[in-house]
Protein backbone atom coordinates (compact mmCIF):
# COMPACT_ATOMS: atom_id res chain seq x y z
CA UNK A 1 0.00 0.00 0.00
CA UNK A 2 1.28 3.71 -0.45
CA UNK A 3 2.41 5.41 2.40
CA UNK A 4 0.12 8.37 2.56
CA UNK A 5 0.70 11.44 4.60
CA UNK A 6 -2.62 13.03 4.91
CA UNK A 7 -5.10 9.74 4.24
CA UNK A 8 -5.01 6.60 6.07
CA UNK A 9 -6.30 3.50 4.14
CA UNK A 10 -7.72 0.66 6.73
CA UNK A 11 -9.38 -2.50 5.15
CA UNK A 12 -11.51 -4.09 7.44
CA UNK A 13 -13.18 -7.21 7.15
CA UNK A 14 -10.25 -9.60 5.09
CA UNK A 15 -10.75 -6.30 2.62
CA UNK A 16 -14.62 -6.42 1.52
CA UNK A 17 -14.58 -2.65 3.32
CA UNK A 18 -12.04 -0.17 3.21
CA UNK A 19 -11.78 2.66 5.25
CA UNK A 20 -10.30 5.92 3.73
CA UNK A 21 -9.64 8.75 6.55
CA UNK A 22 -8.58 11.86 6.27
CA UNK A 23 -5.65 12.43 8.54
CA UNK A 24 -4.30 16.28 8.93
CA UNK A 25 -6.85 16.14 12.62
CA UNK A 26 -4.25 19.48 13.44
CA UNK A 27 -5.57 20.76 10.69
CA UNK A 28 -9.27 20.26 11.16
CA UNK A 29 -8.69 17.84 8.43
CA UNK A 30 -8.51 21.52 6.03
CA UNK A 31 -8.03 20.11 2.26
CA UNK A 32 -4.59 21.04 1.34
CA UNK A 33 -3.73 19.99 -2.56
CA UNK A 34 -1.29 17.08 -1.00
CA UNK A 35 -4.69 15.57 1.04
CA UNK A 36 -6.43 16.02 -2.42
CA UNK A 37 -4.62 14.18 -4.36
CA UNK A 38 -3.43 10.65 -1.79
CA UNK A 39 -7.82 10.68 -1.51
CA UNK A 40 -8.20 10.56 -4.82
CA UNK A 41 -5.20 7.74 -5.46
CA UNK A 42 -6.36 6.05 -2.40
CA UNK A 43 -10.54 6.10 -3.41
CA UNK A 44 -9.34 4.78 -6.78
CA UNK A 45 -7.27 2.41 -4.55
CA UNK A 46 -10.18 1.18 -3.54
CA UNK A 47 -12.38 1.50 -7.01
CA UNK A 48 -9.63 -1.46 -8.42
CA UNK A 49 -9.57 -3.69 -5.88
CA UNK A 50 -12.55 -6.51 -6.40
CA UNK A 51 -12.30 -7.97 -2.95
CA UNK A 52 -13.53 -4.22 -1.77
CA UNK A 53 -17.30 -3.95 -1.41
CA UNK A 54 -17.80 -1.23 0.18
CA UNK A 55 -15.52 2.38 0.82
CA UNK A 56 -15.95 4.35 4.13
CA UNK A 57 -14.80 8.25 3.72
CA UNK A 58 -14.30 9.20 7.34
CA UNK A 59 -11.83 11.99 8.97
CA UNK A 60 -9.57 11.54 12.05
CA UNK A 61 -9.81 14.08 15.21
CA UNK A 62 -12.21 16.64 15.99
CA UNK A 63 -14.15 17.15 12.55
CA UNK A 64 -14.60 15.21 9.31
CA UNK A 65 -13.31 18.56 7.58
CA UNK A 66 -13.14 22.12 7.84
CA UNK A 67 -13.71 22.36 3.69
CA UNK A 68 -10.82 23.73 1.92
CA UNK A 69 -7.14 24.89 3.53
CA UNK A 70 -7.17 28.64 3.33
CA UNK A 71 -3.35 29.17 4.11
CA UNK A 72 -1.88 26.64 6.49
CA UNK A 73 1.79 26.59 6.05
CA UNK A 74 1.70 23.37 4.32
CA UNK A 75 -0.76 24.95 1.38
CA UNK A 76 1.46 28.17 1.24
CA UNK A 77 4.72 25.95 0.50
CA UNK A 78 2.63 23.49 -1.67
CA UNK A 79 1.43 26.83 -3.79
CA UNK A 80 4.70 28.15 -3.79
CA UNK A 81 8.19 27.55 -6.37
CA UNK A 82 10.06 25.96 -4.86
CA UNK A 83 11.39 22.57 -3.13
CA UNK A 84 8.40 22.04 -0.71
CA UNK A 85 5.90 22.94 -3.77
CA UNK A 86 3.44 20.13 -5.01
CA UNK A 87 3.72 18.59 -8.73
CA UNK A 88 0.35 19.74 -9.47
CA UNK A 89 0.98 23.27 -9.48
CA UNK A 90 2.70 22.94 -12.43
CA UNK A 91 0.50 21.17 -14.43
CA UNK A 92 -3.33 20.80 -15.51
CA UNK A 93 -3.41 25.30 -15.93
CA UNK A 94 -0.84 26.02 -12.80
CA UNK A 95 1.86 27.75 -14.79
CA UNK A 96 -1.30 29.55 -17.03
CA UNK A 97 -1.76 32.89 -15.16
CA UNK A 98 -5.07 34.68 -15.10
CA UNK A 99 -8.41 33.52 -14.41
CA UNK A 100 -7.34 30.48 -16.64
CA UNK A 101 -5.23 29.65 -13.91
CA UNK A 102 -7.72 29.29 -11.13
CA UNK A 103 -10.26 28.14 -13.56
CA UNK A 104 -8.35 24.70 -14.93
CA UNK A 105 -6.48 23.87 -11.30
CA UNK A 106 -10.47 24.13 -9.59
CA UNK A 107 -11.68 22.29 -12.17
CA UNK A 108 -9.18 19.12 -11.78
CA UNK A 109 -8.47 19.56 -8.22
CA UNK A 110 -11.94 20.27 -6.45
CA UNK A 111 -14.17 19.46 -8.86
CA UNK A 112 -13.98 17.12 -11.38
CA UNK A 113 -12.01 15.00 -8.80
CA UNK A 114 -15.46 15.33 -6.65
CA UNK A 115 -17.60 14.00 -9.82
CA UNK A 116 -15.41 11.13 -10.19
CA UNK A 117 -15.18 10.33 -6.93
CA UNK A 118 -18.92 10.44 -6.97
CA UNK A 119 -19.37 7.84 -9.74
CA UNK A 120 -16.83 5.86 -7.86
CA UNK A 121 -17.31 1.96 -8.78
CA UNK A 122 -17.63 0.94 -5.79
CA UNK A 123 -20.72 2.21 -2.86
CA UNK A 124 -18.96 4.84 -0.85
CA UNK A 125 -20.49 5.97 3.02
CA UNK A 126 -19.55 9.03 4.36
CA UNK A 127 -18.85 8.96 7.77
CA UNK A 128 -19.21 12.79 9.22
CA UNK A 129 -18.86 14.18 13.00
CA UNK A 130 -18.34 17.31 14.52
CA UNK A 131 -18.59 20.59 12.35
CA UNK A 132 -18.36 20.17 8.19
CA UNK A 133 -18.20 22.86 6.88
CA UNK A 134 -17.77 24.23 2.80
CA UNK A 135 -15.87 21.77 0.63
CA UNK A 136 -16.85 18.67 3.75
CA UNK A 137 -20.00 18.49 2.32
CA UNK A 138 -18.44 18.37 -1.16
CA UNK A 139 -16.93 15.00 -0.48
CA UNK A 140 -19.93 13.97 1.93
CA UNK A 141 -22.12 14.84 -1.09
CA UNK A 142 -20.21 12.23 -3.68
CA UNK A 143 -20.79 9.33 -1.06
CA UNK A 144 -23.87 7.22 -1.70
CA UNK A 145 -25.04 6.84 1.13
CA UNK A 146 -23.99 9.46 4.58
CA UNK A 147 -24.04 8.76 8.10
CA UNK A 148 -23.18 10.85 10.92
CA UNK A 149 -23.45 11.12 15.31
CA UNK A 150 -25.97 13.02 16.64
CA UNK A 151 -23.56 15.91 17.70
CA UNK A 152 -22.75 16.61 13.68
CA UNK A 153 -23.99 20.05 12.10
CA UNK A 154 -23.21 21.17 8.30
CA UNK A 155 -22.64 24.50 7.02
CA UNK A 156 -21.73 26.33 3.77
CA UNK A 157 -19.96 29.56 5.18
CA UNK A 158 -18.36 31.05 1.58
CA UNK A 159 -21.28 33.27 0.89
CA UNK A 160 -21.63 35.25 4.28
CA UNK A 161 -17.52 35.05 4.96
CA UNK A 162 -15.87 34.63 1.33
CA UNK A 163 -18.65 36.82 -1.23
CA UNK A 164 -18.30 33.02 -3.00
CA UNK A 165 -21.91 31.66 -4.64
CA UNK A 166 -20.82 28.09 -2.98
CA UNK A 167 -18.28 25.33 -3.63
CA UNK A 168 -17.13 24.20 -6.47
CA UNK A 169 -19.00 21.05 -6.36
CA UNK A 170 -22.52 23.08 -6.02
CA UNK A 171 -24.79 20.08 -4.91
CA UNK A 172 -26.92 22.08 -2.31
CA UNK A 173 -30.00 22.68 -4.00
CA UNK A 174 -30.22 18.67 -4.70
CA UNK A 175 -29.15 18.17 -1.44
CA UNK A 176 -31.34 20.65 0.54
CA UNK A 177 -33.74 22.09 -1.89
CA UNK A 178 -33.40 25.14 -2.91
CA UNK A 179 -35.06 27.67 -0.66
CA UNK A 180 -33.42 25.75 2.06
CA UNK A 181 -30.00 26.31 -0.08
CA UNK A 182 -30.56 29.69 -0.59
CA UNK A 183 -30.77 30.60 3.07
CA UNK A 184 -27.86 28.57 4.06
CA UNK A 185 -25.86 30.07 1.83
CA UNK A 186 -27.18 33.78 2.36
CA UNK A 187 -26.87 32.91 6.48
CA UNK A 188 -23.63 30.98 6.81
CA UNK A 189 -26.04 28.70 9.31
CA UNK A 190 -25.91 25.13 10.06
CA UNK A 191 -27.87 22.02 9.83
CA UNK A 192 -28.06 20.18 12.58
CA UNK A 193 -28.28 16.23 12.17
CA UNK A 194 -31.67 15.70 12.93
CA UNK A 195 -32.92 18.24 10.11
CA UNK A 196 -30.48 17.18 8.08
CA UNK A 197 -31.52 13.51 8.04
CA UNK A 198 -35.10 15.03 7.67
CA UNK A 199 -33.95 16.31 4.56
CA UNK A 200 -32.64 13.51 3.34
CA UNK A 201 -29.35 13.96 2.98
CA UNK A 202 -28.72 11.87 5.68
CA UNK A 203 -29.14 8.09 5.40
CA UNK A 204 -28.46 7.64 9.54
CA UNK A 205 -27.88 9.10 12.72
CA UNK A 206 -25.93 7.06 15.16
CA UNK A 207 -25.13 8.20 19.39
CA UNK A 208 -22.14 9.88 20.05
CA UNK A 209 -19.34 7.48 20.73
CA UNK A 210 -20.52 4.58 18.38
CA UNK A 211 -20.29 6.54 14.57
CA UNK A 212 -17.31 4.23 13.51
CA UNK A 213 -18.30 1.07 14.98
CA UNK A 214 -22.07 1.12 13.28
CA UNK A 215 -20.67 2.69 10.42
CA UNK A 216 -18.63 -0.86 9.80
CA UNK A 217 -22.05 -2.55 10.52
CA UNK A 218 -24.00 -0.73 8.24
CA UNK A 219 -21.13 -1.11 5.56
CA UNK A 220 -21.44 -4.97 6.63
CA UNK A 221 -25.10 -4.44 5.58
CA UNK A 222 -24.31 -3.15 2.13
CA UNK A 223 -21.50 -5.13 1.27
CA UNK A 224 -23.83 -8.10 1.43
CA UNK A 225 -25.74 -7.19 -1.40
CA UNK A 226 -24.82 -8.48 -4.84
CA UNK A 227 -21.88 -6.13 -6.24
CA UNK A 228 -23.35 -6.21 -9.95
CA UNK A 229 -26.75 -5.30 -8.07
CA UNK A 230 -25.31 -2.75 -6.02
CA UNK A 231 -23.35 -1.18 -8.77
CA UNK A 232 -26.67 -0.72 -10.89
CA UNK A 233 -28.81 0.62 -8.20
CA UNK A 234 -26.16 3.25 -7.67
CA UNK A 235 -25.93 3.64 -11.45
CA UNK A 236 -29.70 3.86 -11.87
CA UNK A 237 -30.20 6.87 -9.54
CA UNK A 238 -27.18 8.57 -10.37
CA UNK A 239 -28.20 8.55 -13.89
CA UNK A 240 -31.84 9.68 -13.31
CA UNK A 241 -30.75 12.08 -11.39
CA UNK A 242 -28.10 13.33 -14.26
CA UNK A 243 -31.38 12.92 -16.02
CA UNK A 244 -33.14 15.49 -14.04
CA UNK A 245 -30.49 17.72 -14.73
CA UNK A 246 -27.77 17.33 -12.22
CA UNK A 247 -24.61 16.91 -14.22
CA UNK A 248 -25.19 19.75 -16.64
CA UNK A 249 -26.31 21.93 -13.20
CA UNK A 250 -22.82 20.86 -11.52
CA UNK A 251 -21.03 21.97 -15.05
CA UNK A 252 -23.40 25.59 -14.75
CA UNK A 253 -22.63 26.32 -11.11
CA UNK A 254 -19.07 25.48 -11.81
CA UNK A 255 -18.30 27.85 -14.36
CA UNK A 256 -20.62 31.02 -12.13
CA UNK A 257 -17.84 30.03 -9.64
CA UNK A 258 -15.29 30.82 -11.44
CA UNK A 259 -17.25 34.14 -12.53
CA UNK A 260 -17.39 34.70 -8.96
CA UNK A 261 -13.70 34.07 -8.45
CA UNK A 262 -12.57 36.73 -11.28
CA UNK A 263 -14.85 39.20 -10.27
CA UNK A 264 -13.34 39.51 -6.74
CA UNK A 265 -10.15 39.09 -8.16
CA UNK A 266 -10.50 41.64 -11.14
CA UNK A 267 -11.53 45.08 -8.20
CA UNK A 268 -8.65 43.99 -6.01
CA UNK A 269 -5.45 45.74 -6.20
CA UNK A 270 -4.20 42.33 -4.84
CA UNK A 271 -5.64 40.02 -7.29
CA UNK A 272 -6.89 38.31 -4.21
CA UNK A 273 -9.93 36.15 -5.75
CA UNK A 274 -12.61 35.90 -2.79
CA UNK A 275 -14.51 39.18 -1.25
CA UNK A 276 -12.34 40.81 1.80
CA UNK A 277 -13.85 42.95 4.55
CA UNK A 278 -13.72 46.14 2.45
CA UNK A 279 -16.30 44.54 0.07
CA UNK A 280 -18.58 44.24 3.21
CA UNK A 281 -18.18 40.39 5.10
CA UNK A 282 -16.37 39.78 8.05
CA UNK A 283 -12.96 38.38 8.14
CA UNK A 284 -13.07 34.37 8.32
CA UNK A 285 -10.70 33.98 10.76
CA UNK A 286 -12.26 36.15 13.69
CA UNK A 287 -16.55 36.35 12.03
CA UNK A 288 -19.16 35.44 14.38
CA UNK A 289 -20.14 31.96 15.08
CA UNK A 290 -21.98 29.76 12.93
CA UNK A 291 -25.08 28.78 14.82
CA UNK A 292 -27.78 26.45 13.62
CA UNK A 293 -30.94 27.37 11.78
CA UNK A 294 -33.84 27.63 13.57
CA UNK A 295 -37.06 28.66 12.07
CA UNK A 296 -38.89 30.58 14.66
CA UNK A 297 -35.04 33.04 14.97
CA UNK A 298 -33.62 35.45 12.28
CA UNK A 299 -30.53 34.19 13.61
CA UNK A 300 -30.16 31.22 16.74
CA UNK A 301 -28.18 33.38 19.37
CA UNK A 302 -30.52 36.52 19.60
Amino acid sequence: MPDYQYVRYEPVDDGRIVRVMLNRPEARNAQNRGLLVELHDALLQAEADDEVRVVILGGVGPMFSSGHDMGSKVSLEEATPGPAQHPTRAINGGTRVGAENIMLQEWHYFFENTRRWRNLRKIMIGQAHGDVYAAGLMLLWACDLIVCDESTRFADVVGSRLGMCGVEYFAHPWEFGPRKAKELLLTGDALDADEAHRLGMISKVFKNGELEERTVEFARRIASVPTMTSLLIKESVNQSVDNMGFYNALNACFTLHELNHSHWAQIHDNKYPVALEEDGVPNWKTAPAIVNAEKDKVRADQ
